[in-house]
């Protein structure tokens, strides 16, 4: 009897741990995008972006559909570089050993003439040479392709206000590379309205309303956590948006393609309820978030979020 006793109570705890785990991991993925930093930032992904008063600080990007710049392609195997390296110049230096080896074997070459094992040593003189000469050539011609330094053009900050809400956003103050972008008054509101937008309609579970709103990339993690949610039998319950403060991080253009990248601190009542029951089993009371939402659009086209780094 005491044995099933204890057994029992054994059960009990292992469910109240397994319960307790699973009302964390939902805090975890409540709200779009809370609990990760994922997308994509254009060539800018991999670095962070400039602090601001809103957001000092940001957490890198860690899932996302860009490569790296030093990443080798999808589906194509690295090479190896050889012993001399590869490219033009590891060829050259490979083709001058073989021309030395086969000298070696004929008994000429750059020593011609010599034989046994004075040959071998005129063998290791090339070598040696061939290497000190095929790496000063690679440094000239590295030196030589080096591109030059991208000078930052400053911009002066200009206050920006989201909608009219009282928080203000403030302009950058971030040095910008590249081709510069303006961000007008109708791209904050822009900004603002896809912040209540997205956040209704990860609510509402709407994917369809989502894929208007959302890169490809972001819209397969939100479509994760939805199923993540249903699969614990969850719902994220997200109300009362209202973006408090914002400020422009950077905004740039690459090729078609414009980015703008956005701190904002929102408020919000952010809740998991029961799908079966309506109970609400973990938040439900208001509160206030800091995040950093990156924003792409093709050159004339509707913004969308592309990516999202918590503060």
């Amino acid at each position: 009897m005491l044995h099933v006793m204890l057994r029992r109570r054994w059960l009990i705890a292992l469910a109240a741990t397994a319960a307790a785990f699973v009302l964390v991991t939902a805090d975890a993925h409540a709200r779009a995008g809370a609990g990760f930093s994922a997308g994509s930032r254009g060539m800018r992904t991999f670095s962070p972006p400039p602090a601001t008063p809103t957001a000092p600080t940001a957490a890198p990007i860690q899932n996302s559909m860009t490569l790296p710049r030093n990443a080798a392609p999808i589906g194509q195997a690295a090479m190896r570089p050889g012993f001399f390296g590869g490219g033009m110049f590891g060829g050259i230096a490979a083709g001058f050993l073989g021309a030395g080896l086969f000298g070696l074997m004929f008994g000429h070459g750059l020593f011609g003439g010599m034989a046994g094992f004075a040959s071998i040593i005129g063998l290791l003189f090339q070598v040696v040479l061939v290497v000190v000469v095929a790496r000063l050539i690679f440094a000239w011609w590295q030196r030589r392709n080096m591109p030059a330094p991208a000078y930052a053009a400053a911009h002066p900050a200009t206050g920006h206000s989201f909608g009219g809400l009282n928080g203000m956003l403030g302009g950058s103050n971030a040095p910008l590379l590249g081709e510069p972008l303006t961000i007008s008054k109708s791209d904050y509101d822009s900004f603002e309205r896809l912040l209540g937008d997205i956040q209704t309609a990860y609510s509402a579970e709407d994917l369809s309303a989502l894929r208007m709103k959302l890169t490809p990339e972001m819209l397969s993690y939100f479509s994760e956590q939805l199923a993540g949610n249903a699969s614990r039998g969850l719902v994220n319950r997200v109300t009362d948006v209202k973006l408090l403060q914002g400020d422009l991080a950077e905004p740039w253009r690459e090729g078609s393609a414009d980015y703008a990248t956005v701190a904002m601190k929102f408020a919000l009542t952010d809740s998991m309820v029961e799908r079966a029951s309506g109970r609400t089993v973990e938040g439900g009371e208001p509160s206030e978030v800091t995040e950093l939402w990156t924003f792409m659009r093709a050159r004339g086209g509707n913004w969308l979020l592309s990516a999202i780094q918590q503060n």
